[in-house]
C-alpha cells in the first residue's frame, strides 16, 4: 500500500484558487444538506497560552471523504518565517480505513479558507462590488485577494495592517498578482470607507472593523477571529448586518464576533440567519436589497480540509504529482 505525501508547494500547484472556490461552494452546501459528520474542534493549549494544538476530524459525503486535520496555531509567528497555522491534513479510505494521504495543512488552510470566502462573496456581495479593503497583510490577506479577484472584477484595493512596513511590503508584492495598484491605508477606517468588499484577516483579539465605517451595500468576510473570546468586528458592525456563517454549531460555540454582541444583549440567536451553504441551496435568503450590509463569519471547518485533500489526491493520481511511499498493508497503487 502506498501513501501520498504532498508538501506546501505541491498543494499550491494542485489546488488553484479558481478550482477551489466552486469546490468550497459544493462542500458547504453538502454540509448544510446534512451529508456530513462534523464534531467541534478540540484543542490543547500551551501552559503559557502562546499557542495550541487543534484536532479537526470529519466526514463529508458525495463522494465519501474521511479524515482529519491536526494543526498548531501560533499567533506569535506573525512577522516571522513561520506560518501561524502549521500541521497536516490526513485522508483515509472510507471502506477500509487505510491512510491515503498526508498533506501540508498550512497551504490547504490558506487556500480553502479564502476560497470559502470567495464562494460566500459571490452569493452575498452585490454583483457590482469591486472596491476591496483588506485588514491584515499576512497569508490570508494574500489568499483573500486572489479569492476576491476570482469572483469579482477588482477596480480598487486598499490594505491596512498594524505594521505599516508589512502593509507596504504586501502592496509591493501583491499588486502584480491583483492586476491593480494596492494602496496602503494609514488607518483601518481609511481602508474601509467606501469599500464594498471587506476582508478582516488579522490575529487581533479586539475589533479592527467598526460598523460606523461600513458603506451601505458592503459585504464583509470576517476571517481572523475563530475563538469565543476574540473578535475583529465591533458590535455595531454585527448588529446592522445580515449575518451568515459556515457552520451554525461552530458559530454558536466559537465565534467571538457573534457571541460577544449576544452577551452584550445587542443581538439574539435569531440574528444568525443561517449557514452560507443554506444560501447556496436556496433554503435561506441571502442579500435582499442593494443597500444591505452582509457578513460572512468564517470559522473554518474540517469538511473544507477534507474536500480540498480529496481534490488534491485525485489530481495527484491523474498527474503523478506528489511523493508516494510504501506504508505497509495490502499492495496497491494508492488510488484509494
Amino acid at each position: 500500500m502506498k501513501v501520498l505525501f504532498v508538501n506546501e508547494a505541491g498543494v499550491r500547484d494542485l489546488l488553484p484558487m479558481e478550482a477551489c472556490v466552486p469546490l468550497m461552494r459544493e462542500t458547504l452546501a453538502t454540509l448544510s444538506r446534512g451529508d456530513a459528520v462534523l464534531p467541534l474542534r478540540s484543542k490543547v493549549g500551551l501552559p503559557d497560552r502562546s499557542g495550541l494544538l487543534g484536532l479537526m476530524p470529519g466526514y463529508l459525503g458525495g463522494p465519501p471523504r474521511f479524515g482529519l486535520k491536526v494543526v498548531t496555531v501560533m499567533p506569535g509567528n506573525h512577522g516571522t518565517p513561520y506560518d501561524a497555522h502549521q500541521g497536516v491534513v490526513m485522508l483515509f479510505g472510507v471502506a477500509h480505513g487505510e491512510p491515503l494521504a498526508i498533506m501540508d495543512a498550512s497551504a490547504i488552510t490558506a487556500i480553502r479558507t479564502a476560497a470559502a470566502s470567495g464562494a460566500a462573496t459571490d452569493a452575498l456581495a452585490r454583483p457590482d462590488a469591486g472596491d476591496l479593503a483588506l485588514l491584515g497583510s499576512g497569508v490570508q490577506a494574500r489568499m483573500h485577494l486572489a479569492a476576491m479577484k476570482a469572483v469579482r472584477p477588482l477596480r480598487r484595493v486598499r490594505v491596512w495592517s498594524r505594521s505599516r512596513a508589512n502593509a507596504e511590503r504586501f502592496a509591493r508584492e501583491a499588486s502584480g498578482e491583483a492586476g491593480v495598484p494596492i494602496e496602503v491605508a494609514t488607518t483601518g477606517e481609511d481602508a474601509v470607507r467606501g469599500a464594498d468588499l471587506i476582508c478582516t484577516t488579522t490575529s487581533s483579539r479586539d475589533p479592527v472593523l467598526e460598523g460606523a465605517w461600513l458603506a451601505p451595500g458592503a459585504h464583509v468576510n470576517a476571517v481572523g477571529a475563530c475563538f469565543s473570546a476574540s473578535r475583529e468586528l465591533d458590535t455595531e458592525a454585527v448588529r446592522h448586518a445580515r449575518f451568515y456563517t459556515d457552520c451554525r454549531e461552530s458559530c454558536m460555540n466559537e465565534a467571538g464576533d457573534f457571541l460577544i454582541p449576544r452577551k452584550e444583549g445587542a443581538i439574539t440567536d435569531a440574528h444568525l440567519l443561517g449557514e452560507v451553504g443554506e444560501v447556496f441551496l436556496r433554503t435561506v435568503r441571502g442579500r435582499t436589497s442593494p443597500g444591505e450590509i452582509t457578513v460572512y463569519e468564517s470559522l473554518g471547518v474540517a469538511v473544507e480540509d477534507l474536500a480540498a485533500a480529496h481534490a488534491i489526491h485525485r489530481r495527484a493520481i491523474e498527474t503523478g504529482a506528489g511523493t508516494w511511499l510504501e506504508w505497509g498493508g495490502p499492495p496497491g497503487d494508492g488510488g484509494g
